[in-house]
């Protein structure tokens, strides 16, 4: 296994855990084009007519709701029980005034078909920056990921008792920390009261390392190796075994929320929710637009460590700040090249059989 590779990612996690700043309101949206080869795109009459819908909070307190229902005539929203905004099969709408909530919920009903209760994906907390739902979107086959049954996350280290307070009130229940015995150390989780803490560590074993990339090229394969380590890795582990400890700790846990998560909340947990929401159906586009939005969370922070570094320095650590798409494109390449299909993957890669996957997929789906 290369040295670089995981010299940059601990070293990258060590950036990132440097600062806290305040998150992005938005997450990236447009599509990349990028597509697996070997996902089809069955779309299929659903009892769910939304084909577009979205909530995004504003830094002033008010809420940009977006929706496109098919074959509806009319759309109401609800918040709080009480209807806030309205429209026809496409709309836009801008609530504010509404009182505070640890997360404020919408239930978007069509005049025919299944509703959709959404909120806002991030979670706003004073000690992280880039925790957020793993759901909230459409899959190719017309169904809905579920909010507020999984989350993904940077470090837990800084959360404040309120921010403890409301991830036990949003019934965090089981936590995986992904990250690597060093960092655990140095900074040791702190997790809601009641949460079962799970230690599923990707790169265990790993050793000490300390090449790290000299140049920019060299930091960009270095987050590419790494990339395909958590698929294969030295002698074909890699993160196996850990994103097997988390999907298997998806389908077990009845009683959700579910958090994962690792420094920066952008590499180890975003190959985790990427595998997540594939394994879910969700079409490739949006897992990559939801890949890349921890470079708009995670904005503020990234560019106050880079403004303190010499440009020399600042051009070889911003690859290892940065998520990008060849970084997740290498994943799923090393997917098919070690296993031919993502659903080989799930199963001899990760022990995911076919009715585990039904299972999570009844479980984490609606519509």
């Amino acid at each position: 296994m290369k040295k670089a590779f995981l010299a940059a990612t601990v070293v990258a996690s060590a950036l990132t855990a440097s600062l806290v700043a305040a998150p992005a309101a938005t997450a990236a949206s447009a599509s990349t084009g990028w597509d697996l080869p070997w996902t089809g795109h069955h779309h299929s009459r659903t009892a769910i007519p939304f084909t577009e819908a979205t909530v995004t909070a504003g830094a002033d307190g008010a809420f940009t709701l977006k929706w496109k229902a098919q074959g509806a005539k009319r759309v109401e929203i609800k918040a709080n029980g009480k209807v806030v905004a309205k429209g026809g099969a496409e709309g836009a709408a801008v609530v504010s005034g509404l009182p505070a909530a640890d997360r404020q919920w919408f239930d978007f009903q069509p005049d025919r078909g299944e509703g959709l209760r959404l909120a806002d994906r991030l979670i706003k907390l004073e000690g992280a920056v880039n925790f957020r739902d793993a759901g909230g979107y459409r899959t190719t086959t017309g169904q809905w990921v579920k909010m507020g049954e999984v989350y993904r996350s940077d470090a837990l280290n800084k959360l404040t008792a309120a921010d403890l307070a409301k991830l036990q009130r949003l019934r965090v229940k089981t936590v995986f920390d992904l990250r690597m015995e060093t960092e655990r150390t140095t900074d040791p989780d702190k997790v809601p009261a009641g949460a079962t803490y799970t230690v599923a560590d990707v790169f265990a074993g790993s050793g000490s390392f300390q090449t790290l990339p000299k140049s920019p090229d060299e930091a960009v394969r270095a987050m590419v190796d790494a990339e395909k380590a958590m698929v294969g890795g030295e002698g074909g582990e890699g993160g196996k075994k850990p994103y097997h400890q988390v999907f298997e700790g998806l389908e077990r846990d009845r009683d959700r929320a579910v958090l994962f998560h690792c420094t920066a909340g952008k590499d180890r947990t975003g190959w985790a929710n990427a595998t997540l929401l594939t394994a879910l159906g969700v079409p490739s586009d949006t897992v990559m637009a939801d890949y890349l939005a921890s470079n708009d969370y995670r904005k503020a922070a990234n560019d106050a460590i880079l403004s303190h570094l010499p440009a020399p320095q600042a051009a070889v650590y911003k690859p290892m700040l940065d998520v990008r798409p060849e970084y997740l494109n290498s994943g799923y390449d090393e997917v098919k090249a070690k296993y031919g299909t993502f659903d080989r993957y799930l199963k001899d890669g990760l022990g995911i059989d076919a009715r585990e996957l039904k299972q999570l997929r009844k479980d984490l789906l609606v519509g």
